[in-house]
């Protein structure tokens, strides 16, 4: 499948292109336009029971599905809010683990589910117990709030990063929850909390900007919010 990521910035569009008998599935509500013989429908995609596991992450229960039928056609797509697209390409050797919202379309050997973490990890990451978990061989589409920036770790290297910064990362890589201090008091006062932890080798992708931080700010200024 071809594709562009048209007006790459603060409101990227997906264009992709689709061959007869072509597909791409994609969140639900993403697409902008297509051309007349695109059959569009919604799907579960894996049945009731990973439809509800995606609700869980908060993602959408439904996907949307675009089918090219009879001859060439075009798609275009885009994300919810305001930030970039990024196209990662599996091939089957490892799973991503993504934030939710962070799905925004993939070819059809791309398969979407979720992936429980422990307890300790769903009290403390902000995210929840449950995360996104996509496999298979082919594109996927991520979606983020602000820019991506991808941190490439060779083997042993650390970074810290916060947890409402963090896109995407493979499942093989290892992280820990952590304060951002020493003390619990110097972490919350510093207004980073808790943060995480990954050693390489990877490449973690994080966002250029936080939705809990730009919604703390944009409270103040909406009829009926606190300062």
């Amino acid at each position: 499948m071809d594709y562009q990521i048209l007006y790459p910035g603060a409101f990227p569009l997906l264009q992709v292109q689709l061959q007869s008998g072509e597909s791409i599935k994609a969140e639900s509500g993403a697409m902008v336009s297509m051309s007349p013989n695109i059959e569009l429908k919604g799907t579960a995609d894996g049945g009731l029971m990973r439809g509800l596991g995606r609700m869980l992450s908060g993602e959408s229960f439904f996907f949307q599905e675009l089918l090219s039928v009879g001859r060439h056609g075009e798609a275009t797509l885009a994300p919810s809010s305001p930030g970039a697209i990024e196209a990662v390409e599996l091939d089957g050797s490892y799973k991503l683990l993504v934030q939710k919202d962070g799905f925004l379309a993939g070819t059809s050997g791309i398969e979407v589910n979720t992936k429980m973490q422990n307890l300790g990890r769903g009290l403390m990451s902000g995210e929840g117990f449950f995360i996104v978990e996509i496999s298979g061989r082919g594109t996927v589409f991520l979606s983020s709030y602000g820019g991506i920036h991808a941190i490439n770790l060779e083997a042993g290297q650390e970074v810290v990063v916060d947890n409402g910064h963090l896109v995407a990362w493979p499942d093989y890589m290892r992280y820990d929850i952590e304060k951002a201090s020493k003390g619990w008091v110097s972490s919350f006062t510093s207004g980073e909390g808790l943060v995480c932890r990954f050693r390489g080798e990877g490449v973690v992708l994080i966002q250029t900007r936080s939705p809990k931080s730009f919604g703390e700010w944009i409270r103040p200024y909406i009829p009926g919010g606190r300062s």
